[in-house]
């Protein structure tokens, strides 16, 4: 069953899935503002690296249908949209683009407008057919009879096509490779648990749900032959920040000989971040960590550590698969000459 995580309705809004409510309920919001659209993504409503593209555009366009399309306007709506979540860099990049091809339509906010939902659909037409190119490499690299371990959720939720790293599993189950997915809980708002179980059993994909204390064992024991995750932000020397817990992961993955790889469009790549270190990793509420959906298990109040990334060093990492082809060490050299920045 096909997962449609949001819908574009040019002129009126953003129609998304609420995350935050799966697996137990599909309720679709309608973004209708900016300020609508920045809650949705801060609370969780809408996320992952690559959809978030998509709504930081679509949020532009929303920007300048329901208010001034001036030059003006438009920055102040793209510098808040950008700001809302800093690690996911192509929430800020794709709503840049957005923003450059309205101001390049002309003066007129008719035209502005336009311009900006041509520009959000033709980029999720586009995300789409990059899913599929980024699926069939990365399935490629699997071997035949497979178990993989994935950590946190890069599905279509995450994406608004097939998925990245949750796409090359999709495309390698087709291909009759792939014989299970192991998934993480993916603590503490539990993306894997509760969104990556969930596509697993839309897709028909026999999955396995571990807590995230248990996948050091799990990649000990044998039974996957590959880690594979999805990235938020990719620097120039291939460090990569990912869902808080991936860099744990491929540390284990080395140790134990097991292939670790990551799945991002090249978007995700930030020629402008030189390392890991120039990466800013958001830190998240502590009331996450001490509760879930209402119900608390700690005391109140009490201190958390709390980042929703972590980073995972390059030399950790076996290949980085992108729609444009697959990285190998060195990256700092493969990401150069994809990217065109020396």
């Amino acid at each position: 069953m096909t997962v449609v995580p949001l819908r574009i309705l040019r002129g009126e809004c953003l129609e998304v899935l609420d995350q935050t409510l799966l697996p137990g309920e599909e309720r679709h919001l309608a973004l209708r503002d900016v300020a609508a659209l920045c809650e949705a993504v801060a609370s969780l409503r809408v996320r992952g690296a690559p959809l978030l593209g998509i709504v930081g555009a679509a949020g532009m366009a929303i920007a300048a249908e329901r208010g001034d399309a001036s030059d003006g306007a438009l920055r102040a709506a793209y510098e808040r949209i950008a700001a809302t979540r800093p690690t996911a860099v192509e929430l800020a990049s794709i709503a840049r683009l957005g923003l450059e091809a309205a101001l390049a339509a002309g003066q007129s906010p008719a035209m502005r407008r336009a311009a900006l939902w041509a520009f959000v659909e033709g980029h999720l037409a586009r995300r789409m057919a990059e899913d599929l190119d980024l699926a069939t490499r990365g399935a490629s690299l699997l071997p035949q009879g497979c178990a993989v371990l994935t950590h946190c959720n890069t599905g279509a939720l995450a994406t608004g096509g097939i998925g990245t790293a949750l796409g090359v599993i999709q495309l390698a189950w087709q291909q009759g490779k792939l014989e299970r997915c192991y998934a993480t809980e993916t603590r503490p708002l539990l993306q894997g648990a509760r969104l990556t179980m969930w596509e697993l059993a839309k897709l028909g994909i026999p999955g396995t749900l571990l807590p995230d204390t248990a996948a050091a064992s799990l990649i000990a024991s044998g039974r996957v032959q590959a880690v594979i995750t999805g990235a938020d932000r990719i620097a120039r020397n291939g460090d990569t920040a990912n869902k808080v817990g991936t860099y744990g992961l491929a540390a284990v993955a080395a140790r134990h000989g097991v292939p670790f790889y990551i799945a991002a469009p090249v978007t995700t790549i930030d020629p402008s971040c030189p390392d890991g270190a120039a990466i800013p990793i958001e830190f998240r509420p502590p009331e996450e960590v001490g509760g879930f959906g209402g119900v608390r298990w700690s005391p109140p109040h009490v201190a958390a550590y709390n980042p929703a990334f972590d980073v995972t060093p390059a030399g950790l990492i076996s290949a980085i698969v992108t729609e444009q082809g697959v990285l190998r060490p060195p990256y700092a050299s493969a990401i150069a000459a994809l990217t065109g920045q020396r």
